[in-house]
């Protein structure tokens, strides 16, 4: 599994009430989320974004309310990962659940600058700002979690593997 794209810049404590306003939870619509998607942190967010991009944040990435919602409209947006120094714990079990591949890198969230065309293996943990040339090590998910992600999430994966 890869991800690349362009970087969305974003600093700490980004909660889930500026990644999905509690005022658009009245929907489970994923596009109708996804339009809403950042808009009071970064209201251009849903103008700019392209399938593929990558959000990258520092500390305490998605703390705040646990809604599945947060994740789910960054994943419908179209951002291919989320790269943070670290995740709010809620969040970052609701990203794998709905295969949203997440990837904590300090170094890294500390080289990528806005706009940086970023690059991830997931297998293998390697992010490279395919801008600057440099490379970073983050950990790679165990086997059975990569699996769940390329499924879209729990939910399939289980479907997937009881099927099989």
């Amino acid at each position: 599994m890869k991800a690349q794209g362009k970087a969305f810049r974003y600093g700490e404590n980004v909660d889930t009430d500026v990644i999905i306003p509690a005022r658009y939870l009245n929907t489970s619509d994923a596009k109708e989320l996804a339009s809403h998607c950042m808009e009071d942190l970064d209201a251009t967010f849903v103008k700019k974004v392209q399938l593929g991009d990558i959000i990258v944040a520092e500390r305490n990435f998605g703390c705040g309310s646990s809604r599945e919602h947060a994740p789910l409209a960054i994943k419908t947006a179209g951002i291919s990962c989320v790269i943070a120094s670290s995740f709010a714990r809620i969040f970052y079990r609701n990203a794998i659940n709905i295969g949203l591949p997440i990837m904590e890198c300090e170094a890294a969230v500390a080289g990528i600058k806005m706009g940086d065309n970023v690059s991830v293996e997931f297998t293998k943990g390697v992010i490279t700002n395919e801008t600057t040339g440099e490379r970073w090590s983050a950990e790679p998910f165990p086997p059975f979690i990569q699996k769940m992600i390329s499924a879209d999430g729990l939910i399939q994966y289980l479907q997937q593997e009881v099927l099989s």
